[in-house]
């Protein structure tokens, strides 16, 4: 077999299996864990799964995913010091919540396990628990440009629909936009929960009992898409200023039809693929970057969807 025909198999066998939870096993022998926050239910996750099994593809590793299954994060604490027991030569994982999680994350350091921390959290807090580096976006300035972004677009209030309310770094979001408007958040921001049903109910509710609401922030695919449906409902879509953290398939239509003015990209794919290439090599060769990566915020509007489109959901 050519080496071009070998690119294109590995190629194809990568795409059949987007979701794939560990590649096969290493010629050296590293593995590599990645630990996360998110339940069962959230489909966003499945870019961050393709992304470390495209990494673990590609640089020849052993790479696995675990997750609480229904986002718990005490259950999420024990995942982490299960990951550390069976000695892997490095764990790639969320810090949601530092009180809950930098306990285990500073003993799988003590124990000698490389850690990269990733998505939620921030580099100060990498810093604090030992991890080698932050990949990801910093929550609180993605919201704040967002904010100056909706206060020049006439914004004055807004309803931020927040389905993971537990999670501090979801708060930063809205938070960041309360703060980039110049206003208080206050009962701005609501907890709807993660059903997709009860979420629908709630924005319907909140825009019901306050009309003159200016815009509506959505901190994902889990409460974008049941909010795309409350405004088809009640006749606002299209009307109501919309914009969304991450993508999606439907957050990309929602974009192209003009119900969504932007979408924050903070490139998921990215956060899983890095850290384990950051990690192969540093293990293999000693090269570490001597900085944290932020992999966001980017913002996403009409212009330019096409790549997007492509993989929305999938790598994007």
């Amino acid at each position: 077999m050519t080496s071009l025909t070998k690119k294109l198999a590995l190629a194809a066998a990568v795409a059949a299996t987007p979701l794939m939870a560990a590649t096969t096993a290493s010629a050296e022998g590293e593995k590599y864990i990645l630990v996360s926050h998110a339940p069962d239910s959230d489909s966003w996750w499945n870019t961050i799964k393709n992304g470390i099994a495209l990494a673990g593809e590609q640089m020849g590793v052993d790479v696995e995913y675990r997750n609480p299954p229904s986002g718990d994060l005490a259950d999420m604490a024990r995942i982490i010091e299960q990951a550390t027991a069976s000695g892997p030569n490095g764990i790639i994982t969320t810090l949601a919540d530092y009180d809950v999680l930098s306990g285990p994350i500073k003993s799988a350091v003590d124990s000698g396990v490389d850690v990269i921390i990733m998505n939620t959290g921030s580099p100060d807090q990498a810093r604090e628990v030992g991890a080698l580096m932050y990949v990801g976006q910093p929550e609180y300035d993605a919201g704040y440009a967002a904010g100056l972004r909706a206060k020049g677009d006439g914004v004055g209030s807004f309803l931020c629909v927040n389905h993971y309310i537990v999670q501090p770094s979801s708060q930063e979001r809205c938070q960041g936009f309360a703060d980039g408007l110049g206003v208080e958040l206050g009962t701005q921001m609501i907890d709807a929960g993660q059903d997709p049903a009860e979420i629908k109910n709630r924005v319907l509710a909140y825009l019901s009992a306050n009309p003159d609401t200016d815009a509506v922030l959505t901190l994902g695919p889990t409460s974008a898409d049941p909010t795309i449906l409350a405004l088809e409902e009640n006749g606002m879509a299209g009307d109501i200023y919309f914009g969304t953290f991450d993508l999606g398939g439907e957050i990309v239509k929602g974009i192209k039809a003009g119900v969504i003015q932007w979408g924050i990209d903070q490139q998921p794919f990215l956060q899983a693929y890095l850290p384990v290439v950051v990690m192969t090599n540093y293990h293999r060769y000693g090269v570490l970057p001597g900085n944290n990566i932020n992999s966001g915020p980017g913002f996403v509007t009409a212009d330019g969807l096409e790549k997007i489109e492509m993989f929305a959901g999938e790598y994007r």
